[in-house]
């Protein structure tokens, strides 16, 4: 029996190290890893999909995508055929945003973000946040891979901007209820991993892993 193709794709400029503790039966499983590639100029969320869906070699594969890579792997879905859609920590349409994003959007204040800060981690980590912020600036340090201004201003604005309205039932949707980023109070349908936040792919890879094989498996 061949292997099923299993597709990871990281969340908002992070790099594929982030599935590192992920672990799947190499004997049911062949698991591949994305990356996230800097735009081109006004390339649309949709045209850049239709191009890391060419990375894609293997037909029928599971999309598994965090945060922002779980809404490209949902953009990705409509140019090639799946087997099936997995997204965590994230969403599955704009109806799921908070309130914060949905007001950003309508005033356009996401263009006010400080990028370069943001970009600038090194110089971020100076600061003292207290723990819990320091922990996740050395976290940040270690996955963020993409520093590149332009890419991050096209990720934002693709994310605020997305115009998906309705939520395709048929996307498996793996969400904590301690997300910060998408609290729980606005996900409609969830698999609900208890504790879990917005980086759970990072600490709750044992939940991941003891659960993920039977809900790719799953008919």
């Amino acid at each position: 029996m061949s292997k099923i193709p299993v597709y990871f794709m990281p969340g908002l400029a992070a790099s594929s190290s982030i599935f590192e503790r992920i672990k799947l039966d190499e004997t049911i499983f062949e698991t591949h890893l994305l990356e996230w590639e800097i735009p081109k100029q006004k390339e649309s969320l949709s045209d850049y999909a239709l191009r890391i869906s060419e990375k894609i070699k293997d037909e029928n594969p599971v999309l598994i995508g965090v945060s922002f890579g779980g809404i490209l792997v949902q953009e990705i879905s409509k140019h090639i055929k799946t087997r099936k859609v997995i997204v965590i920590s994230s969403v599955r349409s704009n109806l799921e945003f908070p309130r914060r994003m949905k007001i950003g959007k309508r005033t356009k204040a996401y263009k006010l973000i400080p990028m370069q800060l943001i970009l600038n981690i090194e110089k971020l980590a100076k600061f003292s946040f207290g723990e819990k912020v320091n922990k996740r600036i050395k976290l940040y340090e270690k996955f963020l891979s993409v520093r590149d201004l332009g890419y991050l201003q096209w990720a934002v604005e693709s994310v605020i901007l997305w115009d998906r309205d309705k939520i395709d039932e048929n996307v498996i949707h793996i969400h904590g209820d301690k997300d910060d980023v998408f609290p729980i109070k606005y996900i409609d349908k969830c698999i609900l991993v208890k504790g879990g936040t917005h980086i759970m792919i990072l600490n709750k890879y044992k939940w991941l892993n003891e659960n993920l094989p039977s809900i790719i498996l799953e008919d």
